[in-house]
């Protein structure tokens, strides 16, 4: 009898504590108050909220749940509710739930945001809410990363859809970083040869804005706006004196010769007119291009072998940050400062220092002279895909395991330090020309949001270990408005020509697939598309050689097989983050996968030749296809 009631004592105390668990998002909410029973999903039929600036968030929330009738009043199943709770604070939240509804407590539009991405996160896990109060803050109120859109052309749809994704994980900011040139050794060691971009229609000087891709003033003004109200805040980066090709190739005569043609001439009393012009083409007017609160001056890696133009440089960094502040803008600049070690003061009080590396800015004497720290340490959170060295994927498990904002590269500060505003990644695009697809750079930047997204808000860990949490946070996906890892499967008998067989421009499968189906041959004239989506398109016949093949992102590759008129075959094409493989009735064609390629006679670098396969629409073949079938391997 005792070992029955002693086995009936543990079993409720297991049952206990596995009802006390917190639920499990991304990142981890601070803190969570069990009651007792349980809310079907199937009981949300409604959404109210009491504030008209909280349309937008109710919009957001019915999207994801299946158009369930939103209106501002009370008495919804979801309440969303703007309150005075000020121990929250500008993106804390209370999400609570109870047998007959739940509601969401904040003080901002934002905050109720994230509480809707909780209550998104918890939908996608499938399982009925436990009841409960949860109340979560961030540690850190800067969450957010940098992408490199200068040295590679990323579409505004793509960062429309990170937006969503950031959005998703709670992250904040997103730094897109505007203009940037390749390395000179990749272009015969030539500066005219060597590739420039500035990626913002420009009317003051529009021989500077890049011919292969770039955002037109009311694009970027309106994405700014999309991006405020999904919580995420964008920071425009114009990177100077060095990074400044683009600049340079546009106008010569700014070019330092000592130094290289990436770098601005400090001695030209030229460069500072000029980039007080640019600077004020965004950034002046009652409706500003860049219509966002704080403004990213470049400032880094320009050299420091002569002490008369370090002082000069010095110079340049407070004239721009004292520039972008009577914009009333803040500034945000790269720490520099240690390498650049002079006498000309630099403007400290309410300007904003990216700390990526130690030896370019010292983190104690910077937070000494007043410079509010991000923390975006370059040896932990740098991508460079396919380079070599940095990251290819950022190390999530040591991340997850050893690192927050308070750790910047090998100094560690107290966890919260009032002066470190948050954390950040970055993607860099250093080698330019090298095949790399916005694809393979999202699926890069997919775990590293869900890892800096975790140690940014919590900074702490859960008791979880990696594993666990590895594990878990895969089930979560991308969120509402968000496919750019190509979830997408479809199985159809008849492939007809010219048929939407999606309305997202997203419609597309990612890592790792298999695309297979049965053609009949008939002639099919060179440009003969299978199938595309605007990121990317499959040729039957490729403009050029005829060949079965793909393009994305500027890229044409193709197999070493075209289709004979009237032969039938099985179509095999298997795709990787590494490589695009065909196949042709059971046996392999080609694989495309990472090639040497080389730049100097001795020295090589990675080309790569992947593809998130397109499932948007058809192109006008005349072939017959049948059993077409997309799925995840």
């Amino acid at each position: 009898m005792k070992r029955q009631l002693l086995s009936t004592v543990v079993l409720l105390s297991c049952s206990l504590a596995f009802a006390q668990q917190k639920p499990f998002v991304v990142p981890a909410i601070g803190n969570w108050s069990p009651s007792k029973g349980e809310l079907q999903w199937s009981q949300l039929t409604s959404i109210s909220y009491n504030n008209a600036s909280l349309q937008d968030e109710a919009g957001y929330l019915s999207g994801f749940m299946g158009n369930v009738p939103a209106t501002e009043g009370k008495g919804g199943a979801i309440s969303l509710q703007l309150s005075n709770n000020r121990k929250l604070g500008a993106e804390g939240y209370q999400l609570i739930v109870t047998p007959k509804g739940i509601t969401v407590k904040a003080q901002t539009e934002q905050a109720i945001l994230w509480g809707i991405q909780t209550l998104q996160q918890l939908m996608v896990q499938g399982k009925p809410l436990a009841c409960g109060t949860i109340t979560d803050t961030p540690a850190y109120p800067m969450r957010g990363m940098m992408i490199d859109v200068g040295r590679k052309y990323i579409p505004l749809s793509y960062l429309y859809s990170l937006v969503n994704l950031l959005s998703y994980y709670k992250m904040n900011t997103l730094q897109v970083h505007l203009n940037d040139n390749g390395f000179r050794k990749y272009f015969h060691d030539n500066w005219n040869e060597t590739y420039s971009a500035f990626r913002i229609e420009s009317e003051l000087f529009p021989g500077l804005t890049a011919k292969d891709g770039y955002y037109t003033k009311k694009e970027f003004h309106d994405f700014i706006l999309y991006a405020r109200q999904m919580g995420v805040e964008i920071i425009p980066e114009f990177d100077a004196p060095a990074h400044s090709l683009a600049f340079t190739h546009y106008r010569p005569s700014l070019a330092c010769e000592e130094y290289g043609a990436d770098h601005l001439d400090l001695r030209n009393p030229a460069v500072i007119p000029f980039l007080d012009s640019l600077y004020t083409e965004y950034l002046g007017g009652p409706d500003p291009v860049f219509c966002c609160p704080r403004m990213h001056i470049g400032t880094d890696e320009y050299s420091n072998k002569d002490s008369t133009v370090v002082e000069l440089f010095r110079q340049l960094a407070d004239h721009l940050i004292r520039h972008v502040e009577s914009f009333g803008k803040q500034a945000v600049l790269w720490g520099s400062l240690t390498h650049a070690k002079g006498n000309a003061p630099v403007k400290a009080d309410n300007v904003m220092m990216q700390m990526w590396y130690n030896g370019y800015a010292d983190p104690k004497d910077m937070k000494e002279l007043g410079y509010q720290m991000v923390s975006i340490p370059d040896r932990f959170v740098y991508i460079v895909p396919e380079a070599g060295y940095y990251y290819n994927y950022l190390n999530c498990k040591n991340l997850y395991e050893h690192w927050t904002p308070a750790l910047i590269a090998d100094q560690r500060f107290e966890e919260r330090d009032p002066q470190i505003s948050g954390g950040m990644f970055a993607v860099w695009n250093d080698i330019c020309g090298n095949g790399i697809s916005v694809g393979d750079i999202h699926h890069r930047i997919f775990p590293a949001i869900q890892v800096i997204s975790e140690k940014t808000w919590r900074a702490v860990n859960d008791t979880l270990g990696y594993d666990a949490w590895d594990n878990q946070r895969k089930v979560l996906g991308e969120g509402y408005k968000c496919n750019q890892l190509g979830n997408t499967q479809i199985d159809v008998r008849n492939l007809k020509p010219e048929t939407v067989l999606s309305p997202s421009d997203e419609a597309q499968i990612g890592y790792d697939y298999q695309v297979e189906f049965d053609i009949t041959w008939l002639a099919e004239p060179k440009g003969t598309i299978l199938m595309e989506n605007p990121y990317s398109c499959v040729w039957l016949s490729d403009p050029i050689g005829g060949w079965l093949g793909f393009s994305r992102d500027g890229y044409l590759y193709t197999f070493r097989h075209k289709g004979t008129p009237g032969k039938k075959e099985h179509i095999c094409i298997q795709g990787t983050n590494r490589s695009t493989t065909l196949y042709v009735n059971g046996k392999s064609v080609q694989e495309l996968g990472i090639e040497k390629r080389f730049y100097m006679k001795d020295k090589t670098y990675n080309y790569i030749r992947t593809l998130v396969f397109p499932l948007q629409k058809t192109g006008s073949f005349n072939s017959r296809i049948t059993n077409f079938k997309a799925r995840k391997v």
